[in-house]
């Protein structure tokens, strides 16, 4: 009987280089999985620094502040359009107000307006939260301040306030009432369009960009626009009383410069509001009342913004405005 060879014996024996290459090999495998190891430590403990930093950064005050507010100046800001989903929503301005009135220390209220206005609606409950805030505290005077501009909805707010200061350069104004849209029906007959529009109510769809005008929805709808002017204007010379000088051009929807709108009695005098703390209430340190965006929130954005400005460096299309 014949022998079986081992699996020994017949596997050809390894070369010192072989098992040289074999060992090479797996040291390196290990390097880079300790390499990678260490890069995923590194890249956690800088995401942990970064968020740490961001609470630290965007948290309203020191976080180890103790001490109390002391006397000064309240702010709130009214920036950008005023409409129910904006930063210059009635809700978020009226929190502000309510707790820039309600603080004993601040010696008077600063409404820091910079919009083009937006909803008379939510324009309204700003400036009825306003004067009923000042009836319940008489002592406390508000002032409004106007950045680049005040026009519309921003100015009917700012009525409200005991005195008005603007910026030589700012522009104010636009005591009107709009609505707009388009009209395509010519459009649509060169297209060869139908259009096909089903309604309950003879009226429901006068503002149908797609149907011809029809005269007496215009009327109609001029006639609510009107009542809308009347009532803007109303509280215009209720705020401003005999201080206006301006003929019924005041109210024609025009918009003035500071300097001009200081000769109409549009506003008292002219400063900053630093220069309103400081020279006027006599309380320069200003505190920001305006409610902010939750830090998640704010951090999302601030690196929202951060990726589509690096997307659109990448491939070379106009950069994210700051």
């Amino acid at each position: 009987m014949s022998e079986i060879p081992s699996t020994a014996a017949s596997r050809p024996s390894e070369t010192p280089w072989e098992r040289t290459l074999i060992c090479e090999l797996a040291r390196e495998a290990l390097k880079e999985q300790r390499r990678g190891r260490r890069w995923n430590i590194f890249f956690k403990l800088a995401f942990l620094i970064y968020i740490t930093v961001a609470l630290f950064l965007y948290t309203p005050g020191s976080l180890f502040d103790d001490e109390e507010q002391g006397p000064h100046t309240a702010l709130v800001d009214i920036s950008g359009t005023i409409s129910a989903d904006s930063e210059a929503s009635a809700d978020r301005i009226v929190t502000g107000l309510r707790a820039a009135f309600k603080d004993e220390e601040a010696k008077g209220v600063i409404i820091r307006i910079n919009s083009p206005g937006g909803s008379p609606v939510q324009a309204g409950y700003i400036y009825d939260e306003i004067r009923r805030l000042k009836a319940e505290h008489q002592k406390k005077k508000v002032f409004a301040v106007i950045g680049d501009l005040c026009a519309s909805g921003g100015y009917y707010i700012a009525v409200a306030a005991d005195q008005i200061y603007a910026d030589e350069s700012s522009l104010v104004g636009s005591i009107g009432v709009l609505l707009n849209g388009f009209g395509l029906v010519e459009a649509m007959n060169k297209v060869g369009v139908e259009r096909r529009l089903y309604t309950a109510g003879e009226n429901k769809g006068f503002l149908d960009p797609f149907s011809p005008v029809n005269e007496g929805q215009v009327e109609h709808l001029q006639g609510v626009l009107d009542v809308l002017h009347q009532e803007f204007i109303r509280v215009v010379r209720e705020g401003r009383g005999a201080r206006l000088k301006g003929d019924e051009q005041l109210f024609s929807g025009l918009i003035w410069s500071g300097a001009e709108s200081k000769e109409l009695g549009l506003v008292d005098a002219f400063g900053s509001a630093s220069y309103v703390a400081r020279e006027i209430l006599g309380a320069e340190r200003i505190v920001d009342y305006t409610p902010q965006p939750g830090l998640l929130q704010r951090f999302a954005d601030r690196v929202g913004v951060g990726l589509a400005r690096a997307i659109s460096t990448q491939f070379g299309v106009n950069p994210v405005p700051r």
